[in-house]
């Protein structure tokens, strides 16, 4: 078993809560659903589709449920134009590869999502998988979806490294074992440790960083 580093994108890699925000702010409105800024960092950031439509739109059957989270999800691609990595993602990348340490991102989206996102961010050679919930039985915040990662790039949990920003994201990393470092894109840093984060960081510019990869 190796040491590996795992990513969650929206938010960790890639700052996009604006898209998303406006795509469920169209969504929402069109079917008279109540939604502001705070109902989205406390109930939706970071979740998965299934468990946000059982949440918002339990009047309607699955399958209605599904057409429309797809619809928000087809709003939230067309609204990606040229996107940048958060600050100090690539070089941080770079030093991972040059040290030997494999790299997946694992995330709650959908797989369509991520590869336009990491595309549009110029990111996505960088990263050997990507672990999508959608295509998993349990989304975060089961550890499922950081278990599954591990698995495929032969990771051991307590050598490697988990990069997240959201509650569902950290709660998932930290029940599969990993040593996490939280993102500070909505979450503030004592909600983070509370969370079981190991460290807080504004970005990938951070000196603990590379301590972590030593």
């Amino acid at each position: 078993m190796t040491r590996v580093l795992l990513f969650d994108m929206d938010g960790t890699l890639v700052d996009t809560e604006e898209q998303h925000f406006k795509a469920f702010e169209i969504l929402f409105g069109e079917l008279g659903i109540p939604f502001n800024e705070q109902i989205y960092e406390s109930r939706i950031l970071g979740g998965a589709s299934e468990a946000i439509a059982a949440e918002f739109l339990p009047h309607l059957d699955p399958e209605e449920r599904l057409r429309h989270m797809a619809d928000k999800e087809r709003l939230y691609r067309d609204m990606l134009g040229e996107l940048s990595p958060l600050p100090g993602v690539v070089p941080f990348l770079e030093e991972a590869h040059r040290q030997g340490l494999r790299r997946a991102v694992v995330t709650n989206a959908p797989v369509a999502n991520a590869e336009k996102v990491l595309a549009a961010a110029g990111l996505l050679h960088w990263f050997e998988s990507i672990v999508s919930a959608d295509e998993l039985a349990d989304a975060k915040p089961h550890p499922l979806p950081y278990l599954t990662g591990l698995d495929l790039l032969g990771g051991s949990a307590d050598r490697s490294i988990a990069f997240e920003d959201s509650r569902s994201g950290i709660r998932s990393a930290v029940a599969a074992g990993l040593t996490v470092v939280g993102i500070k894109a909505v979450l503030p840093e004592d909600e983070i440790l509370a969370l079981g984060a190991s460290i807080a960081v504004d970005d990938y510019r951070d000196p603990r960083l590379s301590h972590l990869l030593n």
